[in-house]
């Protein structure tokens, strides 16, 4: 979690730029091939999706607009309706492209652990989402949709050790309606209520405020998944020398 952190300063907010070149110039229907690439596709594990949710609820404005052509302002409330439209297609793309990673999970099978690392796919990542399938089987496919990465290879790893496709996809689609409802729901209500307070909107702040998210969410389960593990993989080697 640490080099996000590292990238995003090193690089002076290019993560936040990015973000904000995909509402203005590519809108709601990249929006929705970025998420559908992030939940199942090797190419979008490095893409910003929890940053980018959030900014879309920020910028509900400005995508159902796009969406509906209207003229809403953008400190103006938008429509129920129109609101949970954009998120439920979006819903929609996590679900498909978590569909689409199990295809292609089940069809390779462990012809991709023996693949060859590329720019596009990274043997590493396929193999912290295997451990983090073996540590919480069935619940990985919800928990995943709140981790970096992981959300990414965990369907395809699903796939591969041929999970229930019926268990999987209740977990997909309770994940993806969790998971892009929270952050897109945020973005909007926050967004909402610090204008209406303050008189500012974070459009300028969706990055700090969503780093911060991710830490509190995912720090607690990749130190238990990761660290821990060493821990016991040390006091384990200790044990045997002493004794």
């Amino acid at each position: 979690m640490t080099q996000f952190l590292d990238i995003y300063l090193l690089s002076g907010g290019f993560i936040d730029r990015f973000i904000n070149w995909i509402i203005d110039y590519g809108g709601f229907y990249l929006l929705l091939l970025v998420v559908f690439a992030e939940t199942g596709l090797f190419i979008g594990f490095f893409f910003p999706g929890d940053s980018l949710l959030f900014a879309a609820g920020v910028y509900m404005n400005k995508l159902t607009n796009e969406l509906f052509r209207d003229n809403v302002p953008d400190d103006a409330h938008v429509p129920i309706y129109q609101w949970l439209v954009i998120i439920i297609l979006v819903m929609t793309a996590s679900v498909l492209g978590n569909v689409v990673g199990y295809w292609f999970g089940k069809k390779t099978g462990p012809l991709l652990f023996e693949k060859k690392d590329t720019f596009i796919f990274k043997r590493k990542h396929l193999m912290r989402a295997r451990e983090f399938y073996e540590k919480y089987g069935k619940a990985t496919i919800f928990l995943a949709k709140f981790l970096p990465i992981i959300r990414t290879f965990a369907p395809i790893v699903a796939g591969i050790v041929k999970m229930n496709p019926a268990h999987f996809v209740f977990y997909n689609i309770i994940g993806s309606v969790a998971w892009v409802g929270s952050m897109m729901l945020g973005g909007y209500f926050l967004n909402s209520w610090v204008q209406r307070e303050f008189g500012f909107s974070l459009q300028d702040y969706i990055e700090p405020i969503t780093i911060v998210i991710i830490l509190i969410t995912t720090l607690p389960v990749l130190y238990k998944l990761f660290f821990a593990k060493e821990t016991v993989v040390t006091t384990t080697k200790d044990s045997n020398v002493n004794s």
